[in-house]
């Protein structure tokens, strides 16, 4: 029997992580699959517990998370609505919540225990510095994935970011103009290094699966063909036809999952069961 349960954490300035654990009851033993989201992402978007439920019919428990700035509040873990929270979320402060997510699955699975890591958009820039530096993971799954952090503004924001100290991006579905306080990029600016996520992605040397849809406007092809040509150990997957989230939506009230989804789930399956 499928069932799921939920664990929170301390994350990055204290604030909560709010995660849950897909599972088969008959079956404790699975190898993990941990799924990173994105940004303007939560971890109950669209079809992500359907995800979870594909997985683990097919031998794997599966791991989900709210990162602890995303602006999910974890009384009310429906939509991203802590604007404040929001705001002053940076990348450092994610890399802190993936890595405390990863030691609380050592703590409660085990060392031994196999660990998958899959990251869509931003979460897929975050897994690729983790897996760089961290032996814990075994195979790396990356959706849509950005190459570049600062893809995600414009250049020519950040003038107006440094003097007004916050810039605001619109939420497409909502309309509603989302606050980034410049904490953003002034730790992205800080640990420039650290937060290059094509120099992180030379250094990976576990298998690496890159799927990438090739009608996604928000982080077109290129960025996905970069990534491969910079790991040429990866393994790129084009989807025909897909946009970035693979044809889901919020909210997704279909009880089977999206078509092109349900392929890219596929496929991961495919190359997760590979020895």
């Amino acid at each position: 029997m499928i069932t799921q349960s939920e664990f929170s954490l301390s994350g990055a300035d204290g604030k909560l992580i709010i995660g849950d654990i897909t599972f088969d009851e008959k079956n404790p033993n699975m190898p993990i699959v941990l799924f990173i989201h994105g940004f303007k992402g939560y971890k109950d978007w669209g079809a992500h517990n359907l995800v979870a439920r594909y997985f683990v019919s097919n031998g794997y428990r599966y791991i989900k998370f709210n990162l602890s700035h995303s602006g999910v509040p974890a009384d009310n873990p429906i939509g991203v609505t802590d604007m404040e929270t929001f705001a002053s979320n940076t990348f450092s402060k994610e890399l802190f919540d993936v890595n405390a997510v990863l030691d609380y699955i050592g703590k409660a699975y085990g060392a031994e225990t196999e660990i998958n890591v899959i990251g869509h958009s931003r979460g897929g820039g975050l897994a690729i510095i983790e897996v760089a530096n961290d032996l814990r993971i075994n195979k790396l799954i990356t959706w849509s994935s950005i190459s570049s952090f600062d893809s995600l503004w414009k250049k020519e924001q950040e003038t107006e970011w440094k003097e007004k100290g916050k810039i605001y991006i619109t939420n497409a579905r909502t309309k509603e103009q989302m606050p980034l306080n410049v904490a953003l990029l002034e730790d992205f600016e800080e640990n420039a290094d650290a937060l290059n996520i094509l120099e992180a992605a030379k250094k990976i040397n576990i298998p690496w699966l890159i799927v990438q849809g090739d009608d996604d406007v928000n982080v077109p092809f290129e960025h996905a063909q970069k990534l491969a040509n910079t790991n040429l150990g990866s393994r790129l997957v084009k989807i025909e036809g897909a946009n970035h989230v693979y044809g889901a939506s919020q909210p997704y009230n279909n009880e089977t999952l999206p078509p092109l989804l349900f392929k890219v789930c596929e496929k991961c399956l495919l190359f997760l069961n590979e020895n």
